[in-house]
């Protein structure tokens, strides 16, 4: 089955319209600041959306910069993310993390690959995020709803999200290395759930092959 790039993503993008962009996406088109889109995207892990984003609009009220960050103290900064999932060490991680752009790298958050995950807490899919909403670096942000997804859908045969980033960026068109997040986080929310999927309201399923999908509705 050929891969009908275009066509996917535009159902991709008409399914969209009528929901909340996911957080940090939010985040980024409000503030469009690299460092906000950082320590936002490591409050979401393990957290759900409503919560991430409460959050992280509780933390910039008391600290917008790398700089005002690290004059919080890791107590101050546990109560303001709680009750996101780890909130104890992702504070920890953002205090580091902050001190470490205003000490060692010119107050500013690094915009290479190598560069973010040299960070504590971070991880491919942050460091992904972070590039294509904070620089619009193209580059593939996986989380579990696009992994959940691609293999669905047929287009990789991958065992765990770190190795369908490079997987995709094989067969994947550039222009869609930095949408593919938002719309296919929201498309899992919604209909391709993890367990028992909506195939039969799903817009896509001409498209799909339903790798997997033992039990749908």
């Amino acid at each position: 089955m050929k891969i009908k790039w275009i066509e996917i993503f535009k159902i991709l993008e008409d399914f969209q319209t009528g929901y909340d962009l996911p957080s940090v996406s939010l985040i980024g088109n409000e503030e469009g600041s690299p460092f906000k889109i950082l320590i936002s995207t490591l409050i979401s892990l393990r957290t759900r959306d409503e919560v991430t984003l409460e959050a992280s609009r509780r933390l910039f009220e008391s600290a917008d910069t790398a700089e005002a960050m690290m004059k919080l103290s890791q107590e101050e900064i546990e109560a303001l993310i709680y009750p996101c999932g780890f909130f104890r060490v992702k504070s920890g991680n953002i205090l580091t993390i902050s001190k470490e752009i205003v000490q060692n790298l010119g107050g500013q958050v690094p915009s290479s690959k190598e560069g973010l995950l040299a960070l504590p807490g971070v991880g491919l899919k942050t460091a992904n995020l972070v590039l294509s909403l904070g620089f619009a670096i193209p580059a593939i942000c996986v989380d579990i709803h696009v992994h959940r997804i691609a293999n669905r859908m047929g287009w990789v045969k991958t065992n765990k999200p770190d190795d369908s980033v490079p997987a995709l960026e094989k067969i994947l068109p550039r222009e869609y290395w930095i949408p593919i997040n938002e719309l296919l986080v929201l498309f899992g929310q919604q209909i391709c759930t993890p367990r028992s999927p909506k195939c039969s309201q799903c817009p896509l399923h001409e498209h799909c092959r339903r790798c997997g999908v033992e039990q749908s509705r």
